[in-house]
């Protein structure tokens, strides 16, 4: 073999192993997925279904890993948006709440009785709010691709029915890690607790808090009745939309096509999830009260009590979060 027919070959064999490496490392391109709900739950449901048509219409070249629980951030919820921003984390189906203490704009959706029913929801999240809402996400270091649904929060507890604010007094409630819910809480009597939901189940079974907020789905697949939350009461108080994002340099390194197939796949499992968890609520509810839970519904009047009572914790927070945000968000509700 003379030398140019030797290098000839040998150029073959090197382009022939730099393509197969290329190959291999375009299927091997993972992204991590963090949730702080495992599939059981309908915010679970959420990020696997996104992986699942991620890997359907990529033909291997990304591939999304869910990791459910918080489990890459130890537990705390709170620190799930830092650890996107600062890559630890190249994405995540997150909580509106739980991001809220780097994005102040996500309180928006905390203001208490500020958001009344799923048109208004719609109305702001698909409207100028939810765009502003999306600049103010991008400008801290991530990218938002779409909307999911963690729904109405409600309010249950040990003691008895909560049908008005005087119900609340001194009630130790479990919280999540944001001072909105704390002033909130503090405005209603209650005596607010924070503490991840890791810690939260073993604290309302020794009966170290009293009661818990979240949402019906939460309610039902955790069998939050079993820890002695005989006491239901459906008041909508707020609201908890999902975010699907992506830190913004993993975004950066992906090419036109992958970016686009991650916010079309984004936008899908978000709408599919959406519409799953609404349609399962009365199931839930239905389900919670064969169980013996003891459910109270609000009136117009002992809703408006509510309401009034929360207007300065309102008046304290509209401005932190913008008032140019809070006035879009009210102009889209008012035209719902």
């Amino acid at each position: 073999m003379t030398l140019t027919r030797y290098m000839t070959h040998a150029t073959i064999g090197l382009t022939g192993a730099a393509l197969l490496t290329l190959a291999v490392s375009a299927q091997a391109r993972e992204l991590s997925v963090s949730t702080v709900l495992s599939e059981a739950f309908p915010w679970g449901q959420a990020a696997e279904k996104w992986a699942e048509l991620v890997e359907e219409r990529s033909d291997g070249e990304l591939t999304l890993r869910v990791y459910p629980n918080s489990q890459l951030v130890s537990g705390d919820q709170t620190r799930e948006f830092s650890a996107m921003r600062s890559g630890l984390i190249d994405a995540a189906v997150g909580s509106t709440i739980n991001w809220s203490p780097q994005v102040p704009e996500l309180n928006l959706f905390s203001l208490p009785f500020f958001i009344p029913d799923e048109a208004a929801v719609d109305a702001v999240t698909g409207g100028e709010a939810g765009e502003m809402v999306f600049e103010a996400i991008e400008s801290r270091g991530v990218i938002p691709l779409a909307w999911g649904e963690n729904g109405f929060r409600q309010i249950s507890n040990s003691r008895g029915p909560i049908a008005e604010p005087d119900d609340l007094d001194g009630l130790k409630i479990r919280v999540v890690g944001s001072p909105l819910f704390q002033d909130t809480f503090n405005a209603l009597g209650a005596d607010p607790t924070q503490m991840s939901w890791t810690d939260a189940q073993p604290a309302l079974t020794t009966g170290a808090v009293d009661g818990q907020e979240n949402p019906l789905s939460v309610f039902d697949v955790a069998r939050i009745d079993q820890v002695d939350q005989q006491h239901l009461t459906l008041w909508n108080y707020m609201n908890d939309p999902l975010i699907f994002a992506v830190n913004q340099q993993v975004w950066q390194t992906l090419s036109e096509e992958q970016q686009t197939l991650l916010r079309e796949t984004a936008l899908e499992a978000g709408e599919w999830e959406t519409a799953m968890t609404r349609e399962q609520e009365s199931e839930r509810l239905a389900a919670i009260q064969e169980r013996g839970v003891t459910v109270t519904e609000l009136t117009d009047e002992q809703y408006q009590t509510f309401v009034d009572a929360t207007q300065s914790v309102y008046e304290k927070w509209a401005p932190r979060i913008g008032e140019s945000l809070v006035e879009a968000a009210q102009t889209a509700i008012d035209g719902r």
